[in-house]
């Protein structure tokens, strides 16, 4: 696992607003919601003390913060392009059809996420709970959800789903489940490989498009 990917960026290379957001997901990751204080997040991004209270003067503001960084480096992850010449796969995916192009996507998004961010999904499960709890970051949460779920529907759609929104929810929630158990659940202990996960999701997509 590239650690680096995981921990707060250098003070140098970041906005203010975004070290103490990306301090707050690595100390989630790594101390849980209770290792969340805005004295913990100084140190962690090593800035001087009360910092955090200048950008998030409460603990609510400074959650809503962790949660819209970590949609936007989320939507990194999945984004970032391969190095040229890096895996067969693709080409092969868009010669054999969009229900291939689809799972050639899903299963490099998943695989670079098991492999290189395993702490920021912690972060995103700590973050899930609490907003079950408060329901201001449950709005902020379900905001930055959208910018996936739609997305994906539109995906669908484009590779023939009579029924998008409904096998949607069913990609994302797989997803959703291979993140999971990869990453705090029964199979937590190896990454699955690329192919592995490819061959899974083009099952599923078999059984959603062929009707």
């Amino acid at each position: 696992m590239n650690a680096r990917s995981d921990r707060t960026p250098a003070p140098a290379a970041v906005p203010r607003h975004e070290l103490i957001a990306d301090a707050a997901l690595t100390l989630l990751a790594e101390r849980g919601m209770r290792g969340l204080t805005h004295r913990a997040v100084d140190e962690e991004a090593g800035l001087p003390q009360g910092s955090t209270s200048n950008v998030a003067r409460t603990r609510a503001a400074l959650l809503e913060a962790a949660v819209r960084r970590l949609a936007e480096r989320e939507a990194a992850v999945l984004t970032a392009r391969e190095r040229p010449g890096a895996g067969s796969g693709a080409k092969d995916a868009e010669a054999a059809g969009s229900g291939a192009v689809v799972a050639e996507a899903l299963s490099l998004a998943l695989h670079r996420y098991l492999s290189r961010h395993r702490k920021l999904l912690l972060a995103r499960y700590e973050l899930a709970l609490e907003a079950t709890r408060r329901p201001e970051l449950r709005a902020v949460y379900d905001r930055a959800g959208r910018a996936f779920r739609e997305p994906m529907a539109a995906m669908l759609a484009a590779a023939g789903s009579a029924d998008p929104e409904r096998h949607a929810m069913s990609m994302v929630a797989w997803c959703d489940g291979i993140l999971f158990s990869c990453t705090a659940g029964q199979f937590h202990a190896a990454v699955p490989t690329r192919a592995a996960l490819r061959a899974s999701c083009a099952e599923l997509l078999d059984g959603m498009l062929r009707g």
